[in-house]
């Protein structure tokens, strides 16, 4: 349980608009005002909102730079779904805990619902609260002129082709030793939080996120022998496209786009100094999440 008091509260927002926002948003800022907190937006938001709500809530407002909004407030809400959890999740520093609330369709890996959000919230400001911590992992392609671009993921890095129904073929090593070359329609390196994700829908295992390891499952691969495989997430990946090609790409988090040229090499490891504080909520589990979003393991009764 944590002890630290919250004054500075920052509020992440799906970037999509959804029905009731507005009065979501105002009913938010009106509580916490109450409990006397500084309440901050990041400066993008400024524009979005300032005909649909009240100017006596505008002002209860502070913009601030993502620098600011990421590294310096004691609590980030995020009001979204799972996506807003990922984009977030992607920037924020490791010492500021976030508060997930699902306002989307599944939000599996957000904790809390919109129904009671507000009840969990006022114990978290008492700093009744638990935090796990999640490593990110880095993506990093080491391009024919020597630069590198940098990326992070949380749930998955996915590598695909643009080309319609046009298999292309990667070749995967780690600890010097090729573990396959696949050819197919592509393939998802996941964690284990992202295990529930598109990996699943391509066929890959449901793993616990307690696990440590990262899921390679091949997306319509053209041989029997390629399958889904968990491998130890303390072991580098290097992936490399065989034939010459300008058409793939590596998705990030369904998020972030990398175009990958000719020879481009990815490199794929766990990132210790990348860490995301998630606050716990205590009265959920990864099993009861399981039945609740997906009726995984659920019996009908006749």
């Amino acid at each position: 349980m944590s002890k630290s008091k919250i004054e500075k509260i920052s509020v992440i927002l799906k970037p999509s608009n959804i029905e009731d926002m507005s009065n979501i948003l105002t009913n938010l800022i009106r509580w916490l005002k109450r409990r006397n907190k500084t309440i901050y937006l990041l400066e993008k938001e400024n524009k979005r909102f300032q005909n649909s709500i009240s100017t006596r809530t505008a002002n209860s407002i502070q913009y601030a730079t993502e620098s600011f909004v990421y590294n310096k407030t004691d609590l980030i809400i995020s009001l979204g779904g799972d996506g807003t959890l990922l984009g977030l999740c992607r920037k924020a520093s490791s010492k500021v805990p976030i508060f997930s609330v699902n306002l989307g369709r599944l939000g599996f890996i957000t904790e809390f619902e919109k129904s009671e959000f507000y009840e969990k919230l006022n114990v978290i400001l008492l700093g009744r609260y638990r935090v796990f911590k999640k490593n990110l992992y880095s993506i990093s392609v080491e391009g024919n002129q020597k630069k590198t671009v940098k990326k992070y993921f949380f749930n998955d890095a996915v590598f695909t082709k643009n080309d319609l129904a046009r298999m292309f073929t990667l070749s995967v090593e780690s600890e010097n030793e090729n573990i396959f070359t696949l050819t197919g329609d592509g393939l998802i390196i996941s964690s284990t939080y992202g295990s529930t994700a598109y990996s699943l829908a391509a066929g890959g295992p449901i793993v616990h996120p307690d696990v440590k390891a990262l899921i390679l499952t091949p997306i319509c691969a053209h041989s029997l022998t390629h399958r889904p495989l968990v491998i130890p997430d303390s072991q580098d990946l290097r992936i490399k496209v065989v034939e010459k090609t300008n058409t793939v790409n590596v998705s990030i988090d369904g998020q972030e786009c990398i175009s990958l040229q000719p020879n481009d090499i990815v490199h794929i490891s766990k990132f210790p100094r990348r860490v995301v504080s998630l606050i716990k909520n205590e009265e959920r589990t990864y099993y009861h999440t399981l039945k609740e979003k997906f009726v995984h393991g659920r019996r009908e009764i006749y």
